[in-house]
């Protein structure tokens, strides 16, 4: 199938698939006349990139997963420790939002939200009492 029906059937963008295939990520199969040819297998991998990557796996992390998953020899203790290693990625990036969070929730509770100029939200944002300008 051409890359517009690859397209249709992985639920990846056409630029999405060029761009695994200029990465190295996939190799479809060429026509006689040079045009990309996907094939079932071919699917496979990019419904399998699709879903690394909307659980947030980089590109880099996909690949090795991609390639330990076509290696039958592999170890489950090797994609466990990736997947363990991303999860507290995760984790991480979560309580930093929790701080994000809160942080501007005090920030905007403090503002008054009327026609005065001071605004607690922009001097917190320029590093606290500070009535300079930026």
């Amino acid at each position: 199938m051409n890359i517009g029906a690859a397209s249709i059937n992985s639920g990846l963008p056409a630029k999405t698939i060029r761009y695994y295939e200029d990465i190295g990520l996939i190799s479809p199969d060429r026509t006689d006349n040079g045009y990309r040819d996907f094939s079932e297998t071919h699917l496979h991998k990019l419904a399998f990139l699709s879903r690394a990557r909307g659980l947030g796996f980089t590109i880099e992390d996909c690949r090795i997963l991609l390639s330990l998953y076509e290696d039958t020899g592999r170890a489950s203790a090797d994609v466990k420790a990736m997947t363990r290693e991303h999860l507290a990625k995760i984790a991480y990036k979560i309580e930093e939002l929790k701080t994000m969070q809160i942080t501007l929730s005090d920030l905007v509770n403090k503002c008054n939200g009327d026609d005065r100029p001071e605004c607690p939200i922009l001097q917190g944002l320029a590093g606290g009492n500070q009535q300079g300008k930026i």
